[in-house]
């Protein structure tokens, strides 16, 4: 069966998407990451260990997301 995108609901899409990440998920290993992930991955393990990259736990940063919002 063919469906086109614009004849799906919005609940339909959703579902679709759900199903494409599930499956990439699952297939993680054999996506190869490219190479930009990691030159930015040693920018920020580099601006870390010049000491102008901090971290914050996940809690406070969700916290002080809904406090913006």
């Amino acid at each position: 069966m063919n469906i086109s995108i614009n004849q799906m609901t919005t609940a339909e899409k959703i579902r679709a998407m759900e199903d494409i990440w599930d499956d990439l998920c699952r297939h993680a290993a054999e996506i190869p990451s490219p190479s930009w992930h990691r030159d930015a991955l040693s920018q920020r393990e580099e601006s870390v260990s010049k000491g102008a990259e901090t971290f914050t736990d996940w809690e406070i940063a969700k916290k002080k997301i809904r406090e913006k919002l």
